[in-house]
């Protein structure tokens, strides 16, 4: 198999290439925290580009859970003509347009004035910026059944709007993975404690979410390899939960690793594990892959076709690919023209890790921007720039966010 083979998934739909432009977060929402001209414009870039399969980033599936200002949000169908307007972008070059659904749980910011929950009350910790996050409630039965219910009505409306599925985002430190990870569930109850309690949540949602559906939408999970934090949720659990998600009507499980706390999708572990410059969760996706019923994505540094073709080679199904499709859209036709192209951002290593992960991100949403303009990117912009960049947009944002959600019907 090469990375320009098609992939027939489990539900019998048909993904062109094994190539997906991965998640990344744009806050790029209008200000009815619906998909922006902006938003659009960098989409048709991508769809442009070549890639089989487009993740969307994050979708929130509650207006008052949000990762971050100027989210995306679709939890009913009052903007829905604008959501059917992105998934004929997305989908115009032939790729498959998935929107990947999450809540942040503790991952949400103070200052956007929202109730945090999470399955504990455990703060994050980091560090000096611990107090930009409130230390969260745990979360009832009763809010648990409606973000379960949440989950399902943002797919429904998502197949609606003209998406192709959905990617069910249990990764990262989110909610889902917080329910995953013993450091951040301590419940008692039938949603904590042994890992069949602890993964219930995930498991509950995707029937849900699968209930609400048709069967040839695709419903994917992206799951964590291993949180990077003694204690927590380890490669041996993501066995188990994938195990688990064989049962289920599950088309494909994208793995990545870390959370706010250690950033290994960023290349980063907290417990000093050495992790490869390129695609440095592959050794978990080749070992998930022998377990794995259904297509395994493996998603983190790769830019290179050679390292692209290797992990194919290996077995795993799919590539995900981010940063280097904000530098370069068109990488997925580059490949396939014959070209060499590596796309490549020099590495943030400022002393203060929550830091340099902040700037990381905010040099990938700088080219996100330029993309959204129609302007060429710039790898080479200082991270400090982008930074500063980024926590002034966030804070007109966020003003922005207190004002939309303050006129909103209770």
């Amino acid at each position: 198999m090469g990375v320009f083979d098609e992939l027939i998934l489990p539900n019998g739909s048909r993904i062109a290439n094994r190539i997906a432009k991965a998640a990344m977060e744009e806050n790029m929402a209008d200000d009815d925290q619906a998909p922006s001209e902006k938003l659009m414009r960098l989409y048709q870039a991508w769809a442009d580009g070549g890639a089989g399969l487009i993740i969307t980033g994050n979708v929130m599936v509650d207006s008052r859970a949000m990762t971050g200002p100027g989210g995306v949000v679709l939890e009913d169908d009052r903007q829905l003509e604008k959501f059917e307007r992105w998934a004929r972008i997305g989908r115009s070059g032939g790729a498959q347009f998935w929107l990947q659904i999450n809540h942040p749980g503790r991952q949400m910011r103070a200052n956007l004035g929202q109730k945090t929950w999470a399955p504990s009350a455990v703060a994050l910790d980091l560090g000096k910026m611990s107090r930009h996050f409130d230390t969260p409630y745990e979360m009832t039965p009763e809010v648990i059944d409606e973000v379960i219910r949440r989950f399902a009505r943002t797919a429904r409306l998502g197949e609606l709007a003209g998406f192709t599925g959905v990617e069910i985002h249990a990764a990262h430190g989110y909610l889902l993975s917080q329910f995953l990870s013993p450091l951040t569930n301590q419940r008692t109850d039938k949603w904590g404690g042994s890992l069949e309690n602890r993964a219930r949540l995930l498991l509950e949602i995707v029937k849900a979410v699968r209930a609400e559906v048709s069967p040839g939408f695709s419903v994917a999970v992206k799951l964590n390899s291993a949180d990077f934090q003694r204690g927590g949720f380890s490669a041996e659990d993501a066995e188990q939960v994938v195990k688990r998600l064989n049962e289920l009507d599950v088309d494909l499980v994208e793995l990545s690793g870390g959370s706010y706390e250690a950033p290994a999708m960023q290349g980063e572990a907290r417990d000093g594990r050495t992790l490869a410059r390129e695609a440095y969760f592959l050794e978990f996706a080749r070992d998930m892959q022998k377990v794995a019923m259904m297509p395994v994505m493996v998603t983190g540094g790769i830019r290179r076709r050679p390292v692209a073709e290797q992990v194919i080679d290996s077995g795993v199904a799919m590539v995900g690919i981010g940063t280097a499709l904000a530098i370069d859209p068109n990488l997925p036709r580059d490949w396939q023209l014959g070209k060499d192209s590596a796309p490549q951002l020099s590495p943030v290593t400022w002393k203060n890790k929550a830091l340099a992960s902040l700037a990381n991100m905010a040099v990938v949403k700088f080219q996100l921007r330029k993309l959204s303009l129609d302007k060429a990117p710039n790898p080479q912009v200082s991270p400090l720039r982008a930074l500063i960049m980024q926590q002034m947009a966030n804070a007109s944002r966020t003003r922005q966010y207190r004002r939309w959600m303050a006129q909103r019907p209770r």
